[in-house]
C-alpha cells in the first residue's frame, strides 16, 4: 500500500525482512522512524487474531497502555469493550491497534497528559499500521476519531459528518468512522456521557451488522 501521507522518516527501514503479525510486532519493538519513542515505555502494537474479520484502529496509545504494552487496556478501552459487547461483537473476533504506537505525552505534575500526534508521527508510524491491516484483511474497518480516519479515510474526512455511515475502502471492504472512546469520558454531565454511549454502541451495530452481511 502507498503512504496516504509523504516525506519525514519511516518506519518502513525498520520492517522485517519476512512479514507476518509476529514479525512485526518484533521490530517495532525498535523502531525509530519517530521521537517518540524517547519518551514512551514502550512500543504499543496491535493485538487481535491475524484472521480476525474487523480491525478496529484508535489513534494512539494512553497512559495505561504505554506501561501495559497493550492496546486498549485503560478506560477508553473499557468504553470500546462495553460498545463491543452491546453490539454482540466479541472482542477475541477483533484485531485491536493504534496508527501511533508509541505514548505522546506532556507532564502536568506527576500526571502523563496526553498530547495528539502530530502529521509527522504519522507518517512515520502509518506503514505498521498498513502492513497490519494487509496480513490480517479485515471485512471491516473501524476508524475511531478524527487520527485514525484522516490517516486511513484522507485527511478531509471528518467523522462529524460521514460518522457511522459505511465506506468502500482499498484497506476492507467496508470501512465505518466514529468518536473515539476517549471523547465519551470527557462528557461534563452522566446523561451527555450515557447519550454519547448510547450512539457509540450504536455505531457497532452498524459494524455488527456488516459483519453479518447485511447491507
Amino acid at each position: 500500500m502507498a503512504d496516504r501521507f509523504s516525506g519525514g522518516t519511516s518506519a518502513r527501514q525498520f520492517f522485517p525482512a519476512r512479514i507476518s503479525l509476529t514479525s512485526l510486532r518484533e521490530a517495532a519493538r525498535s523502531c525509530r522512524g519517530c521521537d517518540l519513542y524517547k519518551h514512551a515505555t514502550q512500543t504499543v502494537f496491535g493485538r487481535g487474531r491475524a484472521t480476525a474479520p474487523v480491525i478496529i484502529v484508535g489513534e494512539q496509545p494512553g497512559n495505561e497502555e504505554d506501561l501495559a504494552g497493550e492496546p486498549f487496556v485503560g478506560p477508553a478501552g473499557r468504553i470500546l469493550d462495553q460498545a463491543l459487547a452491546a453490539a454482540g461483537i466479541d472482542r477475541g473476533d477483533a484485531y485491536i491497534t493504534n496508527v501511533v504506537k508509541h505514548f505522546k505525552w506532556t507532564a502536568r505534575g506527576n500526571r502523563r497528559i496526553h498530547q495528539k500526534p502530530g502529521t509527522t508521527e504519522v507518517t512515520a508510524c502509518l506503514p505498521w499500521l498498513e502492513h497490519e491491516i494487509e496480513v490480517v484483511k479485515p471485512d471491516v474497518l473501524v476508524c475511531l476519531g478524527a487520527t485514525a480516519s484522516q490517516a486511513l479515510l484522507g485527511r478531509d474526512f471528518r467523522v462529524s459528518v460521514q460518522r457511522d455511515v459505511p465506506l468502500r475502502t482499498s484497506y476492507a471492504k467496508h470501512a465505518v468512522a466514529t468518536i473515539h472512546p476517549s471523547a465519551i469520558l470527557r462528557q461534563r454531565t452522566p446523561e451527555e456521557r450515557s447519550n454519547e454511549m448510547a450512539r457509540f454502541s450504536a455505531d457497532f451495530g452498524v459494524v455488527a451488522a456488516l459483519l453479518r452481511g447485511e447491507p
